[in-house]
């Protein structure tokens, strides 16, 4: 199901996976759409779609729950679609996910992406693309600097990171919130927890976050402790989508990264 709303000049577009509680959203600003949400979610986002003109669609990288209705919007609309150069090559194959995302999110058929290059204009305003990796190679995020909007696709999601996936780097991801904090921003639209006001307030949130959380892993590593006792100590409770996922997820990851940092 889904759910639309307007922030500031912005309209959000709210999925919600029922049968696994899981949100996504896609946002549409100045004819620009920022993601196209996943398949499992084109019965509620074709209509939506079919009734707003879109120009052009960003994406702030490859995953299936940001690119699963891609190829629809590419062939039925014929709006061109744009990725980081990065990202290109996946995203003219099939997306070949672990069953537990297909369930989730469904699939994602191939398209055909052009490359983002570093700014793009949408009908009445200019975006940074910014290169934000750690969550994916490809990942980048849209600022406005002159209405201080910012997209952040994956590289917010919360304040508190308490599992990744296992091709997640926690140092990059904190040298991406770096980057962005020194650009002036305002708001910040995150592609699974929505708009936040104080966006820049929250980003920095995170990376304090971060910081002590990278600290007292290595300090852990430099007492002694294996890997698995590092997690056990920071990372107690044991959560669901780690074995839902049959691991890809785990706040081990988070400590395997640290460390190869």
């Amino acid at each position: 199901m889904i759910d639309i709303y307007q922030k500031e000049n912005v309209i959000c577009v709210e999925g919600t996976i029922e049968n696994f509680g899981r949100k996504v959203f896609v946002y549409l600003v100045d004819g620009m759409l920022v993601d196209t949400g996943p398949e499992n979610l084109g019965q509620e986002l074709i209509p939506f779609y079919k009734q707003h003109e879109l120009d052009q669609v960003v994406l702030t990288h490859n995953h299936e729950d940001h690119t699963g209705m891609a190829a629809w919007i590419q062939e039925n609309l014929k709006a061109p679609i744009y990725g980081h150069p990065k990202g290109l090559a996946l995203c003219e194959k099939p997306g070949d996910y672990p069953p537990y995302r297909q369930q989730t999110w469904g699939g994602r058929k191939a398209f055909i992406p052009l490359p983002l290059h570093e700014t793009i204009q949408s009908r009445n305003g200019e975006w940074k693309v910014i290169h934000t990796p750690g969550h994916a190679e490809d990942h980048v995020s849209f600022l406005n600097e002159e209405t201080g909007q910012l997209f952040t696709g994956d590289l917010f999601v919360s304040p508190k990171t308490k599992v990744i996936m296992d091709s997640e780097s926690i140092p990059l991801i904190m040298n991406s919130i770096r980057q962005l904090l020194q650009s002036d921003f305002k708001s910040m639209f995150c592609a699974h927890s929505g708009y936040f006001e104080n966006g820049k307030d929250m980003l920095a949130k995170k990376m304090a976050n971060l910081e002590k959380l990278s600290s007292k892993v290595h300090a852990l590593n430099d007492s002694g402790l294996s890997i698995r006792e590092i997690n056990e100590t920071i990372f107690p409770t044991s959560y669901p989508i780690i074995e839902f996922s049959k691991g890809e997820w785990d706040s081990k990851h988070i400590v395997t990264s640290i460390l190869n940092g």
